[in-house]
């Protein structure tokens, strides 16, 4: 679960991770008054979306007056930003961050994820604060530190060895105050069920202090049973509605930009079904997990949200069953198909326990269903019936 920027650095002020002083604005009326009472001048004007880029989309403005500040409300605030993380259909604009500014005399880059290679929590650092981390990994690999933080718990020598990479004077106080900010991150991290936390930039001030200037905190969605105070902090304004319905369904369902939708019990199946599908010519319009013991009624939600994707050309539904019985399986997708009349080719492959069961729920059907014995030849069907010659056929 994605956190606006002023939701994170709400969380990390208890860690007592030195921020610059903030209010948030869901109105034209909040936002004066937090022009207001935020000190000082300049100021920030900052777009609040799940998204990176606000600034070079027009989301963040540095004012010097408060009628610069209430310009830049009346610009950002209903606008629809447009990132390079958005998509050109961009984000609408409902919330506003008016933040004090501060001198800043160098940026860095910090963060906090979860290494699954090395299966430790790990601290990446930068000199080259303010930049896209991937762009910078990919021109300057050397600029790139990581620090593997053993089970046993972050320690004081660890905050140094952070500054070091920094270029920090391991004898100053900004030196000091990363150690301890750098130990509020990791607590925080770990408190919280966060799978990442990232401070991009993390400044060097003119007096010498450290700040978190930007805060992006995703947490994990499977943890948070432990966190109710967390789960109120979401914004369903800035999700999918197709991917909160699935959630409402117990499915885990992302949307993405292809053509062919993907039905599948299982999240590496599921990975191996969208691979097979981009082999043979085509992408694939969704992750869909229905999961491993997926009943005909979940499986019948999943098909109505399949179908209710407008770019989709056809569909791959792809299970192998085990704890999932495939005529379950069968049941939910002629039921789904008999409410919701699909226009589009439907290729199935159905596998393990009681595959032949629901196989012929298929075929007596009446249905337009096309079934395959295996992923390679349901790939090639789906890609054959949407138009697009299987690539691998060709070769033969």
């Amino acid at each position: 679960m994605n956190l606006h920027e002023y939701q994170a650095k709400e969380l990390l002020r208890r860690y007592d991770v030195p921020l610059p002083r903030g209010r948030v604005a869901l109105s034209l009326e909040e936002a004066e008054e937090a022009s207001v009472s935020v000190p000082g001048y300049p100021k920030a004007v900052k777009a609040q979306i799940h998204a990176g880029g606000r600034g070079k989309g027009g989301g963040v403005k540095i004012v010097n007056s408060l009628e610069e500040a209430r310009s830049a409300v009346k610009k950002i605030l209903g606008m629809t930003l447009v990132t390079p993380q958005t998509g050109k259909e961009g984000r609408l604009v409902r919330r506003l961050y008016i933040e004090e500014g501060v001198e800043i005399e160098r940026e860095f880059y910090l963060s906090l994820l979860v290494d699954r290679a090395t299966a430790r929590l790990t601290f990446i650092a930068s000199q080259q604060g303010g930049m896209n981390i991937e762009e910078v990994a990919e021109k300057n690999p050397e600029a790139i530190f990581r620090l593997a933080i053993p089970p046993s718990g972050m320690e004081k020598s660890h905050g140094i060895r952070i500054g070091e990479a920094l270029g920090l004077d391991t004898h100053s106080a900004a030196a000091g105050e990363c150690t301890r900010l750098a130990s509020g991150l990791y607590k925080a991290f770990v408190e919280n069920d966060m799978s990442l936390l990232e401070v991009n930039p993390l400044g060097l001030l003119s007096n010498g202090r450290m700040s978190c200037l930007d805060a992006k905190v995703v947490l994990d969605d499977n943890a948070l049973f432990r966190h109710s105070d967390l789960l109120k902090l979401r914004d369903l304004d800035e999700e999918n509605p197709t991917e909160i319905e699935a959630d409402s369904h117990g499915l885990n369902y992302i949307q993405l930009d292809g053509s062919i939708g993907c039905m599948v019990n299982g999240a590496g199946l599921a990975m191996a079904t969208m691979d097979i599908i981009h082999l043979h010519g085509r992408s694939p319009a969704n992750f869909l997990d229905v999961g491993g013991g997926a009943s005909g009624e979940r499986v019948a939600h999943a098909f109505r949200i399949l179908l209710s994707d407008k770019q989709i050309q056809g569909i791959l539904v792809n299970v192998f069953g085990g704890i999932t019985r495939c005529d379950d399986i069968a049941r939910g997708i002629t039921q789904a198909a008999l409410e919701v009349k699909p226009n589009v080719p439907l290729v199935v492959r159905l596998a393990g326990t009681n595959a032949r069961e629901g196989l012929d729920i298929l075929s007596q059907s009446d249905l337009a269903i096309t079934t395959a014995v295996d992923l390679e030849e349901a790939a090639e069907k789906i890609a054959e019936l949407t138009g697009k010659q299987s690539k691998r056929k060709k070769k033969r």
